[in-house]
């Protein structure tokens, strides 16, 4: 392996599988589904989602009020994280050598459309003073540099449904730059909206199964009509090997490749060669210095999708043949959109940390189309050495994670 082996040395997820990487983790692997009908969603096309269940904002600390719900998310993330990796917030030798890359696709939506409403009913004098702090993209990367005392680059991509993943390979970046020694990076979205459901329900792009929520998102499968909005976040702590060996800290993953890509074609759906797809996949491998023979496991992008997973197990094929083991855990989680990536991404580095492979949760028959190894029914286990973590976002930005046994 040529590439600059990055450690993965902590683990941060709030999901829909739960609030923790144990509790998250642990139902992805059993494949039950967290997509069910809400209340506060009645009057809109879809009612469905699959929401973080129990998450207590306040026991965050007293300023949480101060967050949207994504930013604290993003919070609650890096705490954990950080903990797992043996490290305290603010307590750093440098902060100017710590990193916080948090990427969304949404930001603070939930405070943006809520405060419109206020706007148009109330007027303009009742408008919280703190929408903005609240509402921008870069607000949950730049409350985790507060909350941590990070002074170090601190940045928010917005690639859409790829953002954690880019996150992660640009925090990845900064580290063999030389520019930091430790980097927070993820991503977090909290998009179960008004506006949001509703424009992608416009879009054709949420499953209509209504009926039976449990198995609307069923990633492969010959019957998916399209996917379950979700929200979320997946932090992860990376540092160069030789730092995390410093601290006498044993990774519970490395991330050894990352390809980023466009697709260059549309806005929304995704080129129907997967050209983009494939461009990231091969980058990653060629910054490994791999072949596509090397991966054991796709945690795919796998959205349930008609389009997308056909197209997506197309690429794998190519580039990894018809035996390599595929799954997406969306099934569970839902699409948390610019979370997606990085909660993913942990997943598949606990994949190859524990050796089972999650079930692609819903999924009963596999459609014809799709020829490679889909895990359904139950999970897995299996000896995995590598595994790719694949994101592809609407504007066809595409990034591509190769995740090793450490």
């Amino acid at each position: 392996m040529t590439g600059f082996a990055t450690a993965v040395t902590g683990i941060g997820l709030v999901t829909p599988a739960g609030i923790g990487v144990k509790e998250s983790w642990d139902r992805v692997v059993e494949g039950r589904p967290t997509a069910a009908h809400h209340a506060d969603l009645e009057g809109l096309p879809v009612t469905m989602a699959c929401k973080v269940p129990d998450f207590a904002p306040a026991a965050l600390g007293r300023t949480a009020w101060q967050w949207d719900r994504y930013a604290q998310f993003a919070i609650a993330a890096t705490r954990e994280a950080l903990d797992q990796a043996g490290l305290v917030p603010g307590e750093w030798a440098d902060s100017s050598r710590v990193a916080v890359i948090l990427g969304s696709g949404a930001g603070g939506t939930a405070t943006l459309e809520a405060q419109h409403r206020v706007l148009l009913e109330e007027g303009p004098e009742e408008i919280s003073a703190m929408t903005l702090p609240m509402g921008l993209l870069n607000m949950a990367a730049g409350q985790v540099a507060i909350d941590i005392g990070a002074t170090g680059p601190c940045s928010a991509p917005c690639t859409a449904c790829a953002a954690g993943a880019s996150a992660i390979g640009l925090g990845r970046d900064l580290l063999r730059s030389g520019l930091a020694d430790i980097v927070v990076a993820g991503g977090a979205e909290a998009p179960i909206t008004p506006l949001y459901l509703s424009s992608f329900a416009r879009m054709r792009a949420l499953s209509r199964r209504l009926d039976d929520p449990g198995t609307a998102s069923r990633p492969f499968d010959a019957a998916r009509d399209g996917f379950v909005l979700g929200e979320g976040a997946g932090v992860v702590v990376l540092e160069a090997e030789e730092h995390a060996r410093a601290r006498g800290v044993r990774p519970v993953a490395r991330i050894i490749g990352y390809g980023a890509s466009a697709d260059a074609h549309h806005v929304t759906s995704p080129h129907p060669e997967g050209r983009g797809a494939e461009l990231a996949i091969r980058a990653a491998l060629a910054d490994a210095g791999l072949t596509g023979r090397d991966i054991g496991y796709v945690n795919a992008h796998g959205t349930s999708t008609p389009l997308n997973d056909v197209i997506e197990a197309g690429v794998i094929h190519r580039v990894a043949g018809s035996d390599v083991q595929v799954s997406s855990t969306k099934g569970v989680t839902g699409h948390p959109l610019g979370a997606a990536g990085s909660i993913e991404a942990a997943f598949a580095a606990l994949t190859v940390r524990h050796g089972v492979i999650p079930p692609s949760a819903s999924t009963a028959e596999v459609d014809p189309r799709v020829e490679v190894d889909v895990v359904h029914g139950a999970a897995r286990h299996a000896r995995v050495d590598v595994a790719l973590s694949n994101s592809f976002g609407f504007g066809g930005q595409n990034a591509a994670l190769l995740i090793a046994s450490a």
